[in-house]
C-alpha cells in the first residue's frame, strides 16, 4: 500500500480516527475481539492516522447481549460504584487489574485505548447505598432519579447541587485515568443537551492528571447554537442519532454537516457517526452477521462526505474478517488527504439531486471538491469549473480512482452510479509524488 507523502498534522489538528466495536459487537464485545482489530489497527492503518481503539457500551454488564439491552442488568461494580469490566468477557481485568493490561497491550501497538460511559451513576449503586469515595456521601444522595436515558436503564443522572456529584465523576474517570485510558465516549450527553453533566465530566477529566479526549453522544437535534460550550469541553461531539448501513441514514446527513461544517477545528469536532463499513453487525443491535448493505458507490459517497467536511472517522466494522475492499477506501492517502490538510469545507450548491462541496488547502496549494449525487439512478453531470472553485488550467484529480480527469477549460463532465460521489484535487501539489 501507499504511505502517505506529506506528515500527518498534529492530531489536535485533525479530526480524531479509530475503530470502534459498537457496529459490529454491540455491547458484547470481548477482550480477544478487541485486541485481534488492535492489531489490525496498528499493523495496516496505524499510518494513515487510524490510532485509537474503543470498546463501546456495557463492557461492565456481564450478561449482555445482541439486540438490546437487559432491565435491571447485574453490572460489576466496585465498593464506590464505579464500573469494572466484566471478567468473563475481559479475563486480564481480573483480581481488580480493570483495563489497566488490555490498555497496556493497546498502548504497546503504538495505538490509544477508549471506552464508552453512560452519563450518571449506576442505578444498583445507587439502591446500594455504596460510598462515593474520597467523600461522606452516598450513592443515593448523590443521584438525581428523575433524570434517565430513554434507551438504557442502567444509570440515574447525577444532582449537580449536590457536591457529591462531582466526587463522583471525578472518582470514576480518577480510575479510567490510572488503566491508561485515552478516551472516553460519554453517552447519553446531548439529547437533550445535559449542560451540567458535560462541563462536570469535562472537569474531571482535567482533574484527572492524564490527557484525554471526550467525545459526546448521541446528538440529536444538536443545535450550532451549543457550539462554544461544546468547544470548550469536548474533542467531539455527535450530531445525529445511531447511523446504520442505509442509504437513508446518509442521506440524511447532508444537511447536518452542511450546518457544522463551518465551525470545524479549533479543537472540537462535529461528528457525523461512525462508518458502518465492512462485516458488521456481527453480534449487535442492529440486524445480523453481515457485510454492510451500503453499495460501493453509497460508501464512497460517506467516506468523501465525512472527509470533506472534516469529520471524526471511527471504523464500525471488525477489521480482520472486513473485505480488503474496504481497508482499500480506509487506507487511500490521496482521499485522506481531505480530511488532515483542508481547511473551508461547505456546501456551496445543492439543487435537486446535485450536492456540491470544496474546499482548499493553503499550505498544498491545492483545493478540493467533491460532487455528489442523490439520484436513484445512474447520471451524466456537467460542473462548471467556476461552481468548485477550479482555474481553466487546473489539473483535476479524482482521488477514489486516483486519475487525472480532462475537462475543456469550462466544465468538468462526472458520470456517477446512483448515490455515487466523485472527489477532486484541483491545481498542483508540488510535494506530492
Amino acid at each position: 500500500m501507499n504511505r502517505p507523502v506529506r506528515p500527518l498534522p498534529d492530531r489536535a489538528a485533525r479530526p480524531p480516527m479509530g475503530w470502534n466495536s459498537w457496529d459490529c459487537y454491540g455491547t458484547t464485545v470481548t477482550e480477544e475481539e478487541v485486541l485481534a482489530n488492535a492489531e489490525f489497527l496498528g499493523r495496516r492503518l496505524l499510518s494513515y492516522g487510524w490510532d485509537t481503539v474503543v470498546v463501546d457500551i456495557q463492557w461492565y454488564e456481564p450478561t449482555a447481549r445482541p439486540h438490546g439491552y437487559n432491565p435491571d442488568a447485574p453490572l460489576v461494580l466496585d465498593a464506590h460504584g464505579r464500573q469494572l469490566p466484566a471478567p468473563g468477557r475481559f479475563p486480564s481485568s481480573a483480581g481488580g487489574a480493570g483495563f489497566g493490561p488490555l490498555a497496556d497491550r493497546v498502548h504497546r501497538l503504538g495505538l490509544r485505548f477508549g471506552l464508552h460511559i453512560m452519563r450518571g451513576i449506576p442505578r444498583r449503586a445507587v439502591a446500594a447505598r455504596l460510598p462515593v469515595l474520597g467523600t461522606e456521601f452516598t450513592a443515593d444522595e448523590v443521584a438525581d432519579t428523575g433524570s434517565v436515558c430513554p434507551w438504557n436503564s442502567d444509570n440515574y443522572g447525577l444532582d449537580h447541587d449536590h457536591p457529591g456529584a462531582q466526587a463522583y465523576y471525578d472518582s470514576q474517570v480518577a480510575q479510567f485515568a490510572a488503566w491508561g485510558v485515552d478516551f472516553v465516549k460519554a453517552d447519553d450527553m446531548l439529547f437533550p443537551y445535559h449542560e451540567r453533566e458535560i462541563s462536570a465530566y469535562a472537569r474531571a477529566i482535567e482533574r484527572c492528571g492524564r490527557p484525554i479526549e471526550l467525545s459526546l453522544s448521541p446528538g440529536t437535534d444538536l443545535s450550532v447554537a451549543h457550539l462554544g460550550h461544546l468547544r470548550e469541553n469536548a474533542t467531539m461531539w455527535r450530531v445525529c442519532d445511531d447511523l446504520w448501513d442505509r442509504w437513508e441514514d446518509v442521506e440524511a446527513q447532508f444537511a447536518r454537516m452542511a450546518r457544522w461544517a463551518p465551525w470545524q477545528g479549533g479543537g472540537g469536532w462535529a461528528d457525523a457517526d461512525m462508518l458502518p463499513l465492512g462485516r458488521i453487525g456481527i453480534r449487535a443491535e442492529r440486524g445480523e452477521d453481515r457485510t454492510s448493505a451500503l453499495t460501493r458507490a453509497e460508501q464512497i459517497s460517506l467516506l468523501t462526505l465525512w472527509l470533506i467536511s472534516r469529520s471524526p472517522l471511527m471504523m464500525g466494522g471488525d477489521l480482520p474478517t472486513s473485505p480488503p475492499e474496504t481497508i482499500e477506501l480506509l487506507t487511500n492517502e490521496e482521499a485522506l488527504a481531505v480530511l488532515w490538510h483542508s481547511t473551508g469545507g461547505r456546501e456551496v450548491l445543492r439543487e435537486g439531486n446535485l450536492v456540491l462541496w470544496t474546499a482548499e488547502d493553503p499550505a498544498g496549494g491545492v483545493r478540493y471538491a467533491a460532487v455528489f449525487s442523490l439520484a436513484d439512478e445512474a447520471c451524466r453531470i456537467d460542473v462548471p469549473l467556476g461552481a468548485v472553485g477550479a482555474r481553466p488550467g487546473d489539473r483535476v484529480r479524482e482521488l477514489w480512482t486516483r486519475l487525472d480527469t480532462p475537462h475543456d477549460g469550462r466544465r468538468l463532465t462526472v458520470e456517477l452510479p446512483a448515490h455515487g460521489a466523485a472527489l477532486y484535487r484541483l491545481g498542483e501539489d508540488e510535494r506530492r509524488e
